[in-house]
């Protein structure tokens, strides 16, 4: 029985507690209706209060995966340039955490507003915040994690040749308003085309899903991240005269793998976590079944997408490449959970496979055609992001399945879902929609942000600096005692205009 939902009536008790004391019986029935009250009360703060930690322990593991971008980006470019891309780290938290509590929660999920962008005065800068039922600090606490997330995603694109000042121009504006933009197109409840609109005027009927952030999260940094290694052009040495790839190797595996789990493990945060709650009952007539069992499910869709896109790309890559690349195997990995995170919570965990599996080969195939283009991204960060974040919202078209979208949307039974699954192709309509938008918005506001910098010479550092390493010549030294003399940028047949050798040994240390 749900207490809370409960009236008790004293009068009405009392009949059941009739003796020849009516009075005595009244006042009996009277007090246990209030003892039922403070039940009913303690029961809902417990309910507020399990549901709020829940979703502080979620916020906890999403920002733990700043240090999973860290290790990664640092293992990702050269031990000349270790210090500057560890501190453009620390820095999209620390200048998103100021650009996103002035203005880009507010944007995000200022209510009441209109469908384009929140525009409450109380959430800038929490002024009056938290002014309603349902909300509280901890929901900033998680969003922000996932601002600051978009940001790191593209300081991996630009990594090893760009200026200092532009992450921090560039991870302000981000955080502070292109992002939190769209979050609200696809997760207010005032969004345009979100699935969890209050007046339930969805778009298609549906509303896109991308229930932890393929599109919004995962298009947006990649996506921002293309248009500034597009600009800037491709570090010294990648490219030779005539255009062939020259690899510019990271110089520690072991931070990459590091890296890698700390990201695994934050993405149960990032998943599971954007039920924000999860003391919620599902269908009464099932006994332990509810949110918490769709949390579960949600850390095992995770986990299969990702684990089957790193197999895949193992032995992808051997076949094509002839070697097993712990490398390849790890951006793998994350490229499975970035196509996961949009549908992990209403496709069934046989579908996450499916899921991972196209995920590898998408990543794959982009990697391809960046070669092609003679594209330079030190991270992968757009095809990984951008490429398995679009396939990833396409996949939720697919599969996503009638009943967890009714249970997770709170439907009405008649709600689109996948196509595959036999719902119809409204869902897939809404998903194709998000991705043109984002791609649109992210470019027209990205795009000229990165060519601004470049005709200000704020982008791009200088050719000696970027010869000689930005932790030298911008950051005071080192972060090791580093010997440069196997670096490849700096080999007559590493350079542009070199006509031979198409490989580099890896950097040496020295203690």
């Amino acid at each position: 029985m749900d207490i809370a939902a409960t009236t008790c009536s004293a009068k009405d008790l009392a009949v059941l507690l009739s003796s020849s004391n009516s009075t005595s019986s009244l006042a009996a029935a009277t007090f246990l209706c209030s003892q039922f009250s403070n039940i009913s009360s303690k029961l809902s703060d417990t309910t507020y209060a399990v549901d709020n930690t829940y979703l502080l322990f979620s916020a906890y593991l999403v920002f733990a995966m700043q240090l999973g971008f860290a290790m990664l980006c640092a293992g990702s470019v050269r031990a000349k340039n270790t210090m500057n891309i560890m501190l453009t780290n620390v820095l999209d938290a620390a200048a998103g955490a100021i650009s996103y509590y002035l203005f880009g929660f507010a944007f995000a999920f200022g209510t009441p507003s209109n469908g384009f962008i929140g525009r409450h005065h109380s959430y800038f800068a929490l002024s009056s915040y938290p002014e309603r039922p349902g909300a509280d600090f901890s929901f900033f606490l998680y969003q922000w994690a996932f601002a600051i997330a978009a940001a790191g995603i593209t300081s991996g694109s630009i990594a090893e040749r760009t200026q200092f000042v532009a992450y921090l121009i560039y991870s302000s504006f981000l955080t502070g308003f292109v992002y939190p933009t769209v979050s609200h197109w696809f997760w207010s409840t005032d969004g345009w085309a979100s699935a969890s609109r209050s007046d339930n005027n969805l778009l298609f009927g549906s509303g896109a899903i991308d229930f932890a952030g393929s599109g919004v999260v995962h298009m947006v940094g990649g996506i921002a991240g293309l248009w500034g290694a597009l600009i800037e052009g491709p570090r010294i040495g990648r490219f030779d005269r005539l255009g062939r790839s020259v690899a510019l190797r990271g110089h520690s595996a072991s931070l990459v793998v590091l890296g890698t789990f700390l990201l695994w493990f934050g993405w149960y945060g990032f998943n599971p976590g954007s039920f924000l709650t999860i003391l919620k009952r599902y269908e009464k007539s099932l006994p332990y079944y509810g949110q918490w069992s769709a949390v579960g499910r949600t850390a095992v869709t995770t986990t299969l997408a990702g684990c089957t896109s790193a197999l895949t790309t193992l032995f992808s890559k051997r076949l094509l490449a002839g070697h097993w690349n712990v490398i390849d195997v790890c951006n793998g990995l994350l490229g499975g959970f970035a196509a996961i995170t949009s549908g992990c919570a209403v496709v069934e965990p046989w579908a996450a496979i499916v899921c991972g599996f196209v995920a590898s080969w998408v990543l794959i195939g982009f990697n391809l055609v960046a070669k092609k283009l003679k594209y330079d991204d030190p991270l992968e960060a757009a095809q990984l992001h951008g490429g398995c974040g679009a396939w990833g919202v396409i996949f939720t078209g697919l599969f996503a399945t009638k009943r967890y979208v009714n249970e997770v949307y709170s439907g009405d039974g008649d709600r689109p879902y996948g196509l595959l699954m036999g719902g119809g192709g409204k869902l897939l309509a809404a998903q194709f929609v998000q991705i043109v938008v984002i791609i649109g918005w992210v470019s027209v506001t990205m795009g000229p942000l990165f060519y601004g910098l470049h005709k200000m010479n704020l982008l791009r550092i200088s050719t000696e600096d970027e010869m000689a390493g930005m932790d030298m010549t911008r950051h005071g030294g080192f972060a090791y005692a580093y010997n440069d003399e196997d670096d490849v940028s700096v080999k007559p047949w590493g350079k542009v205009g070199a006509t031979s050798q198409s490989s580099t040994p890896t950097p040496t240390l020295t203690a």
